[in-house]
């Protein structure tokens, strides 16, 4: 069979599947009325690369092309840059109406500080997706549900090469040991073990949450977060002196301080073939699929984070993943002047965020063009592609699920964090002067 002819049976069978996933889906809606006044919405996001921004900008369009009176103002933001800029313009009192994020801490202090509103009798009231139990819980605080999720899940795993493993004679390590022994053997065979671009900061972050999750499942990071405990304590210290020690091993390639994720230069280490491995989020298969398809397919394969085996022997759970349930949350910050909820506008949000951007359209788009799986039960069935049916059953197989810490920890220890990632694998702070600053600056949060 030829591979266009593969390819388009594939797509027939995904279809198919998703038929069935949604059957029932066109009939009546129960959805608000939304006004017939002319109405505007500014909305925030971060897709600023295709297929991600054509997928949302089809989105926003379908939704203007129902509702022709209302209309949706989409500014896309940088990634990297994104929530200091919202935070900003949430000071000036000029945050938009509906703006993404990834839920945790920062979500919680959006709410607290008047700039989300409560949709939790709109949530119970009218239709939505049947998100799976995680991605409610990560939209969630104090009870409350104050975002809407879309985009899909997103787990981090280790991408590898197949190929070099196989001219090496390397297998996919299960535990930390032995992953330490395979990067030994790809260092004689004159590879670089793992390409890291840390210019970004939040990627480097991966290594030591990872670690830190191994060492002590999720008990010494909520202490740390709750201050009863600190980011000085076992697990932290472990996973900084882990990074140090590969650092200076030569595990990950020269100048990863200065390399940026955003720009593909960590990718490109593994076409170029110096490095054989790189820690990342699941949205790289879609930018190694959409780069070269017939080169991912032939040499890239990917495996959980391997496990700490003391750790293990001594109870500490194993299965704690990193990464989100959501994907992205849409909150809606749609105020009257006097202080009221603006509710045309809060109803035209909850419709575009729950009807458009997570319809059969939407995710069908997400799972072909983005390798993204919605966190929508039963699409999970409709993967192909083998490496994310592999990051799918690790996610849901997954005791918890640890969302980044850039996203989890409060704006201002985010900064902190990030800093101290830099610090961390440039060798410039010890693991014990990293997790003093992050207490320090944890505290001062908790202050505010």
């Amino acid at each position: 069979m030829s591979k266009k002819l593969l390819a388009a049976v594939l797509a027939t069978a995904m279809i198919s599947s998703l038929a069935v996933v949604n059957a029932g889906a066109e009939e009546a809606k129960n959805i608000p009325e939304l006004t017939t006044e002319p109405l505007t919405i500014t909305l925030w996001d971060i897709a600023t690369e295709d297929p991600t921004k054509a997928i949302q900008e089809d989105a926003v369009a379908r939704f203007m092309a129902d509702y022709p009176n209302i209309t949706v103002n989409q500014v896309h933001q940088q990634n990297d840059n994104y929530k200091q800029q919202l935070i900003v313009a949430m000071a000036a009192q000029e945050a938009p109406d509906m703006y993404i994020h990834w839920g945790g801490g920062p979500m919680a202090e959006y709410y607290k500080s008047g700039f989300v509103n409560d949709i939790t009798d709109l949530y119970n009231t009218y239709d939505h997706p049947d998100f799976i139990d995680a991605a409610v819980a990560q939209s969630t605080y104090d009870g409350k549900i104050l975002a809407i999720p879309f985009g899909g899940l997103s787990g981090c795993d280790i991408f590898y090469n197949k190929t070099i493993f196989e001219e090496v004679g390397v297998e996919v390590p299960e535990t930390i040991t032995q992953l330490e022994e395979v990067c030994d053997k790809l260092l004689e065979a004159g590879y670089v073990p793992f390409s890291l671009a840390n210019g970004s900061k939040w990627t480097g972050s991966m290594y030591y949450m990872y670690l830190v999750a191994r060492h002590s499942g999720n008990a010494e990071f909520d202490a740390a977060y709750e201050q009863t405990g600190s980011f000085t304590s076992d697990a932290f210290i472990y996973a900084g002196e882990k990074i140090q020690d590969w650092v200076k091993k030569g595990y990950f390639n020269d100048g990863f301080n200065s390399l940026i994720t955003d720009n593909g230069e960590d990718r490109a280490l593994m076409y170029n073939n110096p490095c054989a491995m790189m820690l990342h989020g699941s949205w790289q298969a879609r930018s190694f699929n959409t780069d070269n398809p017939e080169w991912y397919t032939e040499n890239i394969g990917v495996f959980r984070f391997p496990e700490d085996e003391e750790a293990k022997a001594a109870g500490v759970p194993q299965n704690v993943e990193i990464g989100t349930a959501i994907g992205n949350g849409f909150s809606f910050n749609c105020w009257k002047e006097d202080g009221s909820v603006d509710e045309d506008k809060l109803n035209a949000c909850y419709v575009l965020a729950t009807q458009y951007y997570n319809d059969d359209i939407y995710n069908e788009r997400q799972l072909n063009e983005n390798s993204t799986t919605p966190s929508i039960k039963g699409y999970e069935t409709a993967i192909t592609d083998p490496v994310m049916v592999t990051i799918t059953d690790v996610f849901f197989n997954a005791s918890n699920v640890q969302l980044w810490y850039d996203q989890y920890l409060p704006a201002s220890v985010t900064e902190v964090h990030k800093n101290c990632m830099t610090e961390l694998f440039g060798l410039e702070k010890t693991p014990q002067e990293i997790g003093e600053e992050h207490d320090a600056a944890m505290q001062a949060a908790l202050a505010e």
